[in-house]
């Protein structure tokens, strides 16, 4: 039988970000001491992102050149999403235009979601799309809202072509409470750092640790590469004291991104495997009310199974603000006057939504088999007034990667919008589909006629009211992966 293991994987980070320094001197007034720990930067969401958004965009970046009717099962482990009776996996599904007969999981409640969820996707011969998303939000002026960032990673998960073999995992799970978060709260409750060290990390970690190494037939000094998230200050030299590990201690993302949470691990193992060679051995932990440990072998097979962006590139494709107040806003940390204009609703009719979901889930246009007309959204008849065909007769594509650039734009500071100014304009694709869209993300450059565009999953609009939130695609400048 073929070993199991990774097939591939891919990353997504936000690309707003701020320097530490500006959070630390908006508290600078009654939380001097905040001022030590203010290096770096940190991703934050903008209003229309959400652990569900970056799932996606993961899930893209994963997905890459895989034959998607291969995907039997996706799986989406967060503590952050958005609705707590509604399935995430499923939306994100639809918007990666995943086949309907897959199954579908959502996995919650433990910053070990992740890596517990990914264990059970590791050890199964079914093609898995696996994603780990989250958003963390912190109370104002905390510790945590200096280390927090966001972000979510995408693994398939399978035995063909396998990029980094399975070898061994361990758990230990215990109701060791390091913090917590009620069910209706909005934050989290911390305990002291030095009984997390001491009675956590210490202990736990280094037993799970120490028993799936012993499962893999491996010793310490064997791992080539060894990935604890950050869940203090100092965890990772701890850990590898501890078990007398000598090789490479993979970059905890703190200075670029922060820290995400349950998607953390799996994060910084995206990062490791592009930087990695074949034959090489990895052990990932996972920290949260016990510990996790997978013992991982990378394959020749890693080299050319390499994600379109990845971390390097989704760190390199940032805009910078200075603007804590944005941040505050987007993660509802400041009640703002937005005026009348905000006042109106936003319902969603879900019988509408569900009738056009096969065109919004996954942007899908109709190409006319007779004059080859690109149209979105797709209407009855062609649009092309000398064919005017029935559109049963048209070809569906998507157009979530098709180039397209700027069209025309405007500006505009009157409408209600959470990140004002609202940019709208019509998007021209090379396959000849010109459409109306929303242009997010656009920093001090500004836009400009034949500016390339790529396309982003957003968050459409929320309603206020009803606590709902309707999903679809937006424009975005488009940046390489060098850049």
């Amino acid at each position: 039988m073929s070993s199991s293991g990774i097939t591939s994987f891919g990353a997504y980070i936000p690309r707003l970000r701020i320097d530490r320094s500006h959070i630390a001197k908006a508290h600078a007034w009654m939380a001097p001491s905040l001022r030590g720990a203010a290096k770096g930067e940190r991703a934050f969401c903008s209003w229309d992102e959400d652990s569900i958004t970056m799932a996606v965009e993961a899930g893209r970046d994963c997905l890459t050149n895989i034959d998607l009717k291969s995907i039997g099962r996706i799986t989406l482990a967060s503590t952050t999403a958005p609705f707590a009776d509604l399935q995430g996996s499923a939306i994100a599904a639809g918007a990666l235009r995943l086949e309907q007969n897959i199954a579908s999981m959502d996995i919650a409640s433990s910053q070990r979601a992740a890596t517990s969820g990914f264990i059970q996707m590791l050890q199964s011969a079914q093609s898995t799309l696996f994603i780990a998303s989250e958003r963390p939000v912190a109370k104002p002026a905390s510790p945590q809202e200096l280390g927090f960032g966001a972000g979510a990673a995408a693994y398939v998960t399978g035995t063909e072509n396998v990029i980094a073999e399975f070898l061994a995992s361990a758990t230990v799970t215990t109701n060791f409470v390091d913090h917590f978060r009620a069910a209706e709260e909005q934050y989290n409750y911390y305990w002291e750092e030095r009984w997390i060290r001491n009675e956590g990390i210490n202990k736990l970690v280094i037993k799970a640790a120490t028993s799936a190494l012993e499962k893999a037939g491996l010793g310490a000094t064997e791992i080539n590469h060894l990935i604890v998230p950050p869940v203090q200050r100092g965890t990772a030299k701890t850990v590898a004291r501890q078990l007398g590990f000598e090789g490479n201690l993979a970059d905890d993302l703190q200075l670029g991104c922060g820290y995400t949470g349950t998607a953390h691990p799996l994060l910084m193992l995206a990062n490791v495997l592009e930087q990695a060679g074949p034959g090489e051995h990895i052990l990932l932990i996972g920290f949260g009310q016990g510990a996790d440990a997978i013992v991982l072998r990378t394959t020749e097979h890693l080299a050319s199974r390499q994600p379109a962006r990845g971390i390097k590139g989704n760190l390199a494709d940032k805009l910078e603000t200075g603007d804590y107040l944005r941040m505050l806003s987007f993660y509802q940390g400041i009640e703002l006057e937005w005026g009348m204009r905000s006042e109106k609703s936003g319902k969603t009719m879900f019988s509408a939504q569900y009738r056009a979901v096969e065109q919004t889930a996954g942007f899908n246009a109709g190409l006319c088999s007779h004059c080859d007309t690109v149209q979105f959204p797709q209407l009855q008849y062609c649009v092309n007034t000398d064919c005017r065909k029935s559109a049963a007769e048209f070809e569906t594509i998507s157009l979530v990667d098709v180039p397209c650039e700027v069209f025309t734009y405007t500006s505009d500071w009157l409408s209600y919008h959470p990140a004002p100014p609202l940019n709208v304009g019509f998007v021209q694709f090379d396959n000849g589909a010109r459409v109306l869209m929303e242009m997010v993300d656009i920093g001090n450059d500004g836009l400009a006629v034949g500016m390339p565009m790529r396309n982003v999953f957003r968050v459409k609009e929320l309603d206020q009211e009803r606590g709902y939130r309707r999903y679809f695609w937006k424009a975005t400048p488009s940046v390489t992966k060098e850049a």
